[in-house]
């Protein structure tokens, strides 16, 4: 919990798993604070096929996790759970497809399930696209609306 000196006790935040979920949230926004990363989705889980990982080669992961919630301990890549934000940028780097598992939750309650680099490309591009539709469709009149804006005009 935050003390009155103005640190943070991440391990108090990080034990805390009997707290509610708003408690949750207030604890995960102190973790993520420092960062600067925000947080997108919802929920999420991530693991690690630790048969299939070549992290003792390569720790791509661990380098690119805007977190730190990947780490290097007892001879294998591990997880900090409360500290991910199930960005998908250690799936990007990864050289073993299959190796990281992702499952998040947007906003809008859609679950994305992926363990390639390609899957987290066209999730990511699939996302983007939905936003530029939006906005289109936001400055775009429907055809009523221009009607009204546009009445005919009769001509001679």
């Amino acid at each position: 919990m935050p003390q009155n000196n103005g640190s943070i006790d991440i391990f108090g935040l990080l034990a805390e798993d009997t707290a509610s979920g708003s408690e949750k949230k207030k604890n995960r926004e102190a973790l993520l604070a420092p960062t600067g990363v925000k947080d997108v989705f919802q929920d999420g889980k991530i693991s690690i096929n630790n048969y299939t990982c070549l992290g003792v080669q390569c720790k791509e992961c661990i380098k690119v996790c805007p977190t730190t919630a990947l780490y290097w301990g007892g001879g294998k890549v591990t997880i900090i759970e409360d500290l991910c934000v199930y960005c998908g940028a250690c799936i990007l780097n990864c050289q073993v497809d299959d190796c990281i598992n992702l499952e998040r939750t947007r906003d809008n309650g859609k679950i994305e399930k992926f363990s390639k680099s390609k899957e987290v490309v066209l999730f990511q591009k699939k996302a983007n696209t939905n936003k530029r539709v939006q906005r289109v469709q936001s400055v775009i009149l429907k055809p009523q609306d221009y009607y009204k804006q546009y009445p005919k005009t009769k001509q001679k």
